[in-house]
């Protein structure tokens, strides 16, 4: 074994085999609205053996990945874009013959897998994958995020209803369970590198922008970068020298004050059809005299959020508990694997209840699992009924497997409130977080920082204390036209509505319209003025595939539904989705059959910021009482540094009252053990001293 080698053991006991290594560049085309993608991920098999290698990787949360390419030497191989179970089997059949074929799938909307079959030894194999996604634009600030590392994930305690169905002959019969799952709720086991391990993913980087207009700022949040000025409206922007992949890459760039943009309207012709997105920001408003209102923040101080992620979320809670105004109520939620509410219900903001729920926040510590779902519940419960505005702040990393399960909740228990998602950390779950502002009809705030928290924050209240575009409509003056996303959700200071529609042909106008407070307030576009772009298309299809998503949480369609059309949209527009794969296959037999192939799992880094012992729940104590009247349950995280796996069972307190959480904090089964031969030393010492005073 060198130095610095990472060894995975083989399907023969004893025998172990040095893993792929894995370097990955991206090269990302963006004009005007929209971002092309080409992932190039180069798999090196460095040992003498016949290895297949499997990656777990990120996308962003609304990327339409479309195209996957595999280089064998000089041989490229195109991928077809199959139903999951054909792909799957289509590669098993390869992997099996010897032939090397690659197979991306969708594990979760924005967390991906590929394994690559039969790399032969002291090989390399290289995969390019294509996705295209729309640009953000909030607070009049552009900017791309490109994911860099899939950060573990808690799997909570399924709550979800038991889903049965009976098989009944001549009255009698045994029952099944259902064969629905929720999608992406499915737990994804991926080996975890150590710290201090030298075993890196090198990740390169270039973006070409071309913005349309003039441009002012452009910097890189969390990656130092060098910037080639190519003319006034377009920038090279490369990563200095390689990186680790811990981290988000983002980008942001403002257009000169005088030409920034408040509308964007672009269509592309594809087939027989014009695809379109459009962006519409509401004008400013004068800041309205503030209306009493419920503000309900949560806190997530869950294990994974150790190191600089509490750090951040106290510090953004502690903002926002200043920001509140005499005429607010409020309360603060905190949760890991339990849950508290600071007080039982919502209280005034008054200048004692401030300063005793700052203290309550600033003395909170990260441990323990990570079980959204109670918090939410609580957050979300309007039992007492009281008119005016109802806020939700959510303040959490998100890194959870049971996403959609959160996104059903929301959907069934949203009633007045709306939800304001803060993602906090190097690598938060967007997907969930973009999602859930969504269905929660609020906005996303991403803090990756402490440096951030004010300006973001404060980006944050100026949402919530202004007033939203409500009751939104878009109509487009022809017919047949379809329109994504279907749930216009309220517009909020700084946010652009963005829609993406399919029509015959551009013609016509597209009238967006809301009320701004009491006030109406309307907007024309006119679609023959609309420029060309690329890649629209695959954005709407991406969309429609959302809304399919969406509306079975509504209930507005039934699973069987939502799949017909994820599935029609998916094989039309070429894109992974749940319900399908990109599979390529080499034709050429290289394997011998009796040359065994090693199963190699590629581990992940932990996110930048992440404290690696707090996750795992070493070095940390809660109070020994509390510790006494626990259950305990035990979940799995692999550590991969030569091949150890550990049993990860992260600290926690003693559940509230009918909340069944499951606790991940102690060396359960240790302490189960010493409890039996306590029990036993405890029952032969009093079966000897009966004996004694017998004789």
């Amino acid at each position: 074994m060198g130095v610095g080698s990472l060894l995975l053991q083989t399907t023969q006991d004893g025998r172990y085999i040095e893993a792929p290594r894995l370097a990955t560049d991206v090269d990302i085309d963006i004009n005007g609205p929209t971002a092309r993608a080409v992932l190039t991920q180069a798999f090196e098999n460095s040992t003498d053996k016949w290895v297949e290698a499997l990656y777990v990787f990120p996308l962003p949360e609304d990327s339409a990945v479309y195209s996957l390419k595999m280089i064998v030497g000089n041989r490229v191989v195109i991928a077809d874009i199959k139903e999951k179970q054909a792909a799957r089997a289509i590669y098993e059949q390869a992997r099996k013959q010897g032939k090397k074929a690659a197979l991306v799938e969708q594990q979760r909307p924005n967390v991906f897998t590929n394994a690559v079959a039969n790399i032969g030894p002291h090989e390399k194999i290289v995969v390019q994958i294509e996705y295209q996604q729309a640009i953000r634009l909030a607070d009049g600030r552009f900017s791309l995020r490109v994911p860099l590392v899939v950060a573990p994930r808690y799997t909570p305690q399924d709550a979800s209803p038991i889903s049965q169905q009976a098989e009944l002959k001549a009255g009698w019969g045994r029952t099944q369970d259902s064969k629905y799952r929720k999608a992406g709720d499915k737990p994804v086991s991926v080996p975890l590198m150590a710290p201090g391990s030298d075993r890196t993913n090198p990740v390169t980087l270039k973006v070409n922008l071309n913005a349309g207009f003039p441009l002012d700022e452009i910097k890189s949040l969390y990656h130092t970068v060098k910037i080639d000025r190519l003319n006034d409206s377009a920038r090279r922007i490369v990563l200095d020298g390689d990186v680790a992949a811990d981290r988000d890459f983002v980008l942001e760039w403002n257009a000169i004050a005088s030409n920034v943009p408040s509308v964007g309207l672009f269509r592309e012709h594809v087939g027989k059809d014009d695809y379109v997105l459009a962006y519409v920001t509401p004008p400013a408003v004068a800041t309205p005299q503030k209306a009493g209102r419920e503000i309900v923040f949560v806190i997530d101080n869950s294990g994974s959020m150790g190191g600089t992620s509490i750090q951040q979320a106290r510090a953004s809670l502690d903002y926002a508990l200043s920001r509140l105004e005499p005429s607010d109520r409020f309360n603060v939620i905190r949760f890991d694997n339990t849950m508290t509410k600071f007080f039982p219900d919502s209280v005034l903001a008054t200048a004692d209840n401030i300063t005793s729920a700052r203290r309550f926040v600033i003395g909170l510590e990260a441990a323990g699992g990570t079980e959204m779902l109670p918090p939410l519940n609580a957050a979300l419960d309007d039992s007492h009924q009281a008119n005016g505005l109802r806020q939700v702040v959510f303040l959490t990393d998100g890194e959870v497997s049971n996403e959609q399960q959160l996104l059903d909740a929301i959907a069934k228990s949203r009633g007045r409130s709306r939800i304001f998602m803060v993602g906090i950390g190097s690598a938060p779950n967007t997907y969930l977080m973009t999602h859930a502002a969504e269905l929660g009809r609020g906005s996303f705030t991403h803090i990756g920082s402490v440096a951030e928290v004010n300006e973001r924050m404060r980006a944050l209240f100026d949402k919530l204390e202004n007033p939203a575009v409500t009751d939104v409509a878009a109509v487009f003056s022809e017919k047949n036209v379809s329109l994504s996303p279907n749930l216009l959700p309220d517009i909020y200071h700084g946010e652009p509505l963005v829609l993406a529609a399919r029509m015959g042909k551009a013609t016509g106008t597209l009238t967006v319209s809301g009320m701004v407070g009491d006030r109406p307030w309307t907007i024309s576009l006119p679609l023959d003025q609309a420029s060309s772009a690329k890649g629209i298309s695959k954005i709407w299809a991406r969309r429609q595939i959302d809304d399919a998503e969406v509306n079975r949480s509504l209930g507005k369609i039934t699973q069987a539904e939502a799949d017909k059309r994820i599935l029609q949209l998916a094989l039309d527009h070429h894109l992974v989705t749940r319900l399908t794969s990109l599979v390529a296959v080499d034709t050429k037999r290289l394997r011998p059959l009796n040359t065994p192939l090693t199963e190699a799992d590629i581990p992940l880094q932990l996110p930048a910021g992440w404290d690696y012992r707090t996750l795992l729940g070493i070095g940390t104590a809660r109070d020994a009482t509390a510790d006494s009247k626990r259950h305990q349950t035990v979940d799995t995280i692999q550590n991969v540094d030569g091949n150890a796996e550990m049993q990860v069972e992260p600290i926690s307190a003693p559940p509230a009252a009918n909340l069944p959480l499951p606790q991940t904090a102690t060396p359960g089964q240790l302490l189960i053990l010493q409890g039996l031969l306590a029990l036993l030393l405890g029952a032969s010492l009093l079966a000897c001293a009966s004996r004694r005073s017998k004789a």
